[in-house]
C-alpha cells in the first residue's frame, strides 16, 4: 500500500512513517520543515527519515503547494499542523488556522477524486476539560483555545468530506510523549531541566491531570487505523490510562533521573484545561487497541533518549 504521511518531520509523524515502512508499506513522507516551530531540528529529523528503507521524502506546504503527490495514494495519514495551546493566542491564531484548517481543507479536497483512506489527527483539546468521567467521542466539544478551535474545525471538515464519500476517520490524540518529543512540550522541558540540575519549569500549580500516551502506543493505533476497515467518518480516542497529575509526573521524572524534584512555577497558560481523560472503548472495538506502555516505563525510555542526545 502507498501511504502518504504528512507532518513527517514532526514528533509523531516521524515515528508513524518509520512504522509504516517497517510494516511493508511504501511511504511518501511529506513536510515543510522550514515552517516548523524548530526548523533546524525538523530539518535534521526529515533528512534522517530519508535514510529509512521504504520512505521517500517530499517537501510540500499543504496550505500553498499543488497536492498532486496525493493523487495515487492508497492512504493518507494527515499529521501535519501547527501544535500548541500556548502559541495559538494573538498572532498565533492566524498561523494555526492556516496550518491546521486551511491545510486540511486543501488536503481533503485533493483526496475527493481518487478517494484514498484518510486518517486525520485531532486532539483531546477539543473536549475542553474532562469532568468526573473519561471523555467519549460522543461528548459535546468545548474548545478553550484557538488551537483547540482549529482542531474542531478540522474535524468538521473531515465530517463533511466523509459525508461526500471520502473514506476519512479522525484520531484524537491525548498528551503524547516519548523519544524525539518536541522541545516545547512539557516532558521534554522537564527532563532537560532535570538533567541540567535546574528547577523544572511548571505552568500553573501542577494539579492538572492528563491522559499521558506514549508515542509507541499512538503509532500502534495509527497503523491499525491505516490497515483496518473503519466506518467512514469514525472518530476514535487514542489516549493513555487513568489521568496523572503533572506534579506526580514531575516527581516520577526526578526519581528516574536521580535528581531533587524542584519546580519553578510560572503563570498558568490560557486555555490549558485542568483535566483530560480518554475513554478508549471505541479504540478497542474498532482498532483492537489499548494503551500498553506504563508511564514509568515510558518516561524511563524518554530520559534514556535525552541522555543519548547529550
Amino acid at each position: 500500500m502507498k501511504v502518504v504521511v504528512t507532518g513527517a518531520a514532526g514528533f509523531v509523524g516521524g515515528h508513524v512513517a518509520e512504522a509504516l515502512a517497517r510494516a511493508g508499506h511504501a511511504v511518501l513522507a511529506v513536510d515543510a520543515p522550514a515552517r516548523s516551530l524548530t526548523p533546524p531540528r525538523a530539518e535534521a529529523a526529515f533528512a534522517a527519515l530519508g535514510g529509512v528503507p521504504g520512505v521517500v521524502l517530499r517537501r510540500l506546504d499543504l496550505a500553498e503547494d499543488t497536492l498532486e503527490p496525493l493523487a495515487d495514494a492508497d492512504a493518507v495519514v494527515h499529521l501535519a499542523g501547527r501544535p500548541g495551546v500556548r502559541t495559538s493566542w494573538g498572532a498565533g491564531r492566524a498561523l494555526v488556522f492556516r496550518d491546521n484548517v486551511e491545510a486540511t481543507r486543501r488536503l481533503l479536497e485533493a483526496c475527493r477524486e481518487n478517494r484514498p483512506k484518510v486518517i486525520v489527527a485531532s486532539s483531546s483539546s477539543v473536549y475542553g476539560a474532562a469532568r468526573r468521567k473519561p471523555s467519549r467521542e460522543t461528548d459535546a466539544l468545548a474548545p478553550a483555545s484557538p488551537y483547540a478551535e482549529s482542531k474542531v474545525e478540522v474535524e468538521r471538515l473531515a465530517a463533511k468530506a466523509a459525508a461526500d464519500g471520502v473514506g476519512v476517520a479522525v484520531l484524537r490524540y491525548f498528551s503524547v510523549y516519548g523519544p524525539r518529543q518536541r522541545p516545547d512540550m512539557a516532558f521534554h522541558r522537564f527532563i532537560e531541566a532535570a538533567l541540567d540540575g535546574r528547577p523544572l519549569p511548571l505552568f500553573g500549580d501542577g494539579r492538572q491531570l492528563r491522559s499521558f500516551t506514549h508515542v509507541r502506543d499512538v503509532v500502534a493505533a495509527t497503523v491499525a487505523a491505516v490497515e483496518r476497515d473503519l466506518p467512514v467518518g469514525a472518530t476514535v480516542n487514542v489516549g493513555g490510562g487513568e489521568p496523572v497529575a503533572v506534579r506526580d509526573a514531575i516527581a516520577l521524572i526526578a526519581d528516574l533521573a536521580g535528581v531533587p524534584a524542584t519546580v519553578r512555577e510560572q503563570p498558568p497558560v490560557a486555555g490549558d484545561v485542568p483535566r483530560t481523560w480518554a475513554d478508549t472503548g471505541r479504540a478497542a472495538d474498532l482498532l483492537g487497541w489499548r494503551p500498553t506502555v506504563p508511564l514509568g516505563a515510558g518516561l524511563a525510555e524518554q530520559i534514556a533518549w535525552h541522555r543519548s542526545e547529550r
